[in-house]
């Protein structure tokens, strides 16, 4: 195991590394005169990061600028100075987020916003330039969403073993179980965001959460899984006891 994680980590970007491409990211939109206003976002943003952290920036855009024009030179600035490769561009509201991968390893996420909008969606947002504007940040899902959604996977879980779809069924009884797990982490006072504070939960929590996992694609095992994942969710029900009741009966059905 030593063996292979050395293997990894030699062709893994170092800290030293990652600030040095800050730097000189930074040191390009400054240099934008389309940029007026730049941020880190994530996990660094806030110190909680750590040698494993990615590279999340944030630029506001002044006002009139062509927001296609600035990924299409931003990507030709990072392939020429790091050999960057784009993977994928996320909309979201009037930003948008491109994402590359450089050689060694540290992915970098450059999003661009017009200056009007050009702000804090969450807590994980420090300015480093340029002003900021107040916005209404994204509230994480309340119980009742986390726990109708497990339903929701639950049900479709069954549905394709029954329509044969097993590897389908596989994906839903996965979702049903980061809903769950998702619960837990709400109730616990941890992130419910992306699994990031899935590992932080109780080992016993975990330990049991193991028998969800499905291990082979048959119809014996995935509702096996499947009935291991409704106990989950259901033990996680506190936060959601009046809906819980309700569906309780219908969804351990589903195994029967």
């Amino acid at each position: 195991m030593r063996q292979h994680k050395d293997a990894f980590e030699s062709r893994l970007f170092t800290v030293e590394e990652r600030d040095r491409i800050q730097a000189r990211i930074l040191e390009i939109a400054h240099a934008d005169r389309r940029i007026v206003a730049g941020a880190l976002l994530g996990s660094l943003a806030k110190g909680a990061g750590d040698q494993w952290s990615d590279l999340d920036l944030s630029f506001g855009l002044a006002t009139g600028t062509d927001i296609h024009a600035v990924l299409d030179d931003w990507s030709g600035h990072m392939g020429r100075e790091f050999d960057a490769a784009v993977l994928f561009d996320l909309p979201r509201l009037t930003s948008i987020y491109r994402v590359f991968m450089l050689p060694n390893n540290l992915q970098v996420d450059l999003s661009f916003t017009p200056e009007t909008d050009f702000g804090a969606l969450g807590p994980k947002f420090t300015l480093l330039f340029g002003k900021a504007v107040e916005r209404e940040q994204f509230a994480p899902p309340k119980p009742a969403q986390l726990f109708g959604l497990a339903v929701h996977h639950a049900v479709r879980a069954r549905i394709c073993v029954e329509r044969e779809r097993l590897w389908q069924a596989e994906y839903w009884i996965t979702e049903l179980r980061r809903e769950a797990l998702a619960l837990a982490c709400h109730r616990l006072g941890f992130e419910t965001n992306e699994a990031r504070g899935f590992d932080k939960l109780p080992a016993e929590l975990l330990q049991r959460t193991g028998d969800t996992l499905v291990r082979s694609v048959d119809r014996t095992e995935l509702l096996r899984a499947l009935g291991a994942g409704v106990e989950l969710l259901l033990s996680e029900s506190s936060q959601v006891p009046d809906v819980a009741a309700q569906v309780q009966a219908q969804l351990r059905g589903l195994t029967g």
